[in-house]
């Protein structure tokens, strides 16, 4: 597999230019935008990416906030079948997109966008027309249309030295959006909207949003010749190349999905199940809530993510990103512990704990393997990591849904997530402990 030299000097910005490949000379993008400074372009491609993104959750997540009377399938709650199916398609697209978000070429990406988000919200209409409970597979589809939209934006995004500032403001998306999209669900059934129309109505309110900014995204120029010789050039990745990839970082990369698998696990659990916390705790009627809490939790990530953009040496960065993810797992334990001891209220836990989830998952989606493909020096892309560990990750969240059913718990969802984000947090820092040492060692070899 061919080699690259990272830049690994915090004087990277000095490095001698490098020819502008064939491939960004053919997709230039608007020359306007290749005239911007680092910073306005970083801004406005973390915008569209973004906007792409946010808009896309309105496909996804808004079917959670509706109970459903109660409905039961085989003795297990209807609302548990459905967001296990959704998880299942899902993280069925993660495995089938190691191989696809890898491969993808450029030119592919925003028409395999648009088919995506074009079958799940078919799907939608098809889960609203189909009668209960046989409208639940329409989830399973819905969520299989999904799950390779998050490889195909970040593909417009990484490799650049903007990708932390980028990055940052595409993963507050999905931080932010998951609760504006189920206030604006919550909403429509607060006026009469029926919980099976819901999803396809909220998708369809999004899509002019959705197409905007795909348009914006899709007019980005591929990185210049600072941004391969300080991150790598971004290229697809075949099996073979997979291969050797994995073969180089395996114990490591094993730690770090472990992790992942807890962490995307438990932010599940609190975003797909948060209506029917805040039901327990009394403040289930307020549409407005899941909105409000989700918005410092994104001003908070968003702000830590864009301050590694700084760190220009990519092992510096590897290790900021570990330090970031630790601080999170830590956060996260403490709030819920101070809430079970009842020193914090459920609000002020909900938005500590979503923190230190987010903090901990978000580098985990992008600048975390970004930084550790420019600190080996292997071209290839992110995408490839990203995907390896997100198929593993939502499977973690099938699996801990059906442990609660299989078990028949009786706590309620407020006790479940608070035992499980203690428990997650300490072999969490066990483990990225060891990826910590790994990753010091192999980078340097």
């Amino acid at each position: 597999m061919p080699q690259q030299t990272a830049t690994s000097s915090p004087h990277a910005a000095t490095a001698p230019a490098l020819a502008l490949p064939p491939a960004a000379a053919r997709h230039g993008g608007a020359q306007w935008l290749s005239n911007l400074s680092p910073i306005p372009f970083g801004i406005y491609a973390g915008l569209m990416a973004f906007g792409v993104y946010f808009a896309m959750y309105a496909f996804r997540k808004p079917f959670t906030v509706a109970d459903f009377g109660g409905m039961t399938i085989g003795g297990v709650d209807y609302k548990i079948v459905l967001v296990i199916a959704q998880v299942v398609g899902y993280a069925l697209s993660k495995m089938v997109g190691v191989k696809i978000i890898a491969e993808l070429p450029v030119h592919r990406r925003v028409l395999g966008i648009l088919a995506q988000i074009g079958v799940a919200e078919a799907a939608l209409v098809g889960f609203a027309l189909i009668p209960a409970p046989w409208n639940a597979p329409c989830l399973l589809l819905n969520g299989l249309a999904l799950g390779m939209i998050w490889g195909m934006v970040f593909a417009f995004v990484e490799g650049r030295r903007q990708s932390e500032l980028i990055a940052a403001i595409l993963c507050a998306s999905f931080i932010l959006s998951s609760g504006v999209v189920k206030s604006v669900g919550e909403w429509t059934l607060l006026r009469g909207t029926s919980p099976f129309w819901m999803p396809a109505i909220t998708g369809a309110i999004f899509t002019p949003m959705l197409l905007i900014c795909l348009y914006g995204l899709s007019i980005l120029p591929q990185p210049d010749a600072r941004d391969i010789a300080e991150r790598v050039e971004r290229k697809p990745m075949d099996a073979k190349a997979r291969r050797a990839v994995w073969r180089r970082y395996a114990a490591g990369l094993s730690a770090l999905v472990v992790l992942y698998v807890m962490l995307t696990a438990l932010r599940d659990f609190r975003d797909n199940f948060s209506a029917d916390i805040w039901r327990e705790v009394g403040l289930g009627q307020q549409a407005e809530i899941f909105a409000w809490t989700e918005l410092p939790v994104s001003m908070i990530v968003l702000a830590a993510l864009a301050m590694l953009m700084v760190v220009r040496d990519n092992r510096r960065a590897l290790r900021a990103n570990f330090l970031l993810v630790g601080f999170g797992l830590i956060l996260s334990a403490a709030a819920s512990l101070a809430f079970s001891l009842h020193a914090i209220g459920p609000v002020v836990w909900m938005i500590l704990l979503g923190a230190g989830l987010y903090l901990g998952y978000t580098p985990f989606n992008g600048i975390l393997f970004d930084r550790l493909v420019a600190s080996g020096g292997t071209v290839g892309n992110a995408g490839f990591l990203i995907y390896v560990a997100d198929a593993f990750g939502y499977a973690g969240t099938v699996g801990l849904l059906l442990l609660r059913s299989a078990l028949g718990l009786h706590m309620g969802w407020t006790h479940v997530l608070i035992m499980l984000s203690l428990g997650a947090s300490v072999l969490g820092l066990a483990l990225l402990a060891f990826a910590w040492r790994y990753f010091d060692r192999a980078v340097a070899g």
